[in-house]
């Protein structure tokens, strides 16, 4: 039980830390720098940053929420990243003016199959239980 409320503590720590630094970081960004060619590539990872530490307490509250067991702090991680991931895509996506709602579906469902699919490789592996041991 104790190394449940440090997996808690480390995840609120890490989402904290992302979200501070990937707000902050745009709007440092937007604020004070010449958009350049790298300062359009910090903006994707900031911005990845932003959304994946945002993120993090709602994939938390929707898996405690809807999911049937609690979540390891990897896979509530692993999906807020996801979550990052395609916002970051889609931004990048806005400035060809390539993105329509067509490719927005698309990518979302892209991302929610792979997790799928690593959700059931997860529950498919066998390991043995070994807090019961009554035999």
């Amino acid at each position: 039980m104790i190394e449940d409320t440090d997996n808690e503590l480390s995840l609120t720590l890490a989402a904290l830390i992302l979200g501070i630094v990937g707000w902050g970081g745009l709007l440092g960004l937007i604020l004070f720098i010449i958009p350049d060619t790298l300062p359009r590539w910090l903006f994707f990872v900031l911005w990845l940053m932003a959304l994946t530490g945002t993120a993090i307490p709602f994939v938390r509250y929707l898996n405690r929420r809807f999911g049937g067991a609690l979540a390891p702090s990897n896979v509530l991680l692993r999906q807020s990243t996801w979550i990052g991931f395609f916002g970051a895509t889609c931004a990048w996506l806005q400035i060809g003016r390539t993105l329509n709602v067509y490719t927005v579906l698309l990518l979302a469902a892209g991302l929610a199959g792979i997790e799928w699919f690593l959700r059931i490789r997860e529950r498919s592996r066998w390991s043995p239980d070994t807090s019961d041991e009554s035999a």
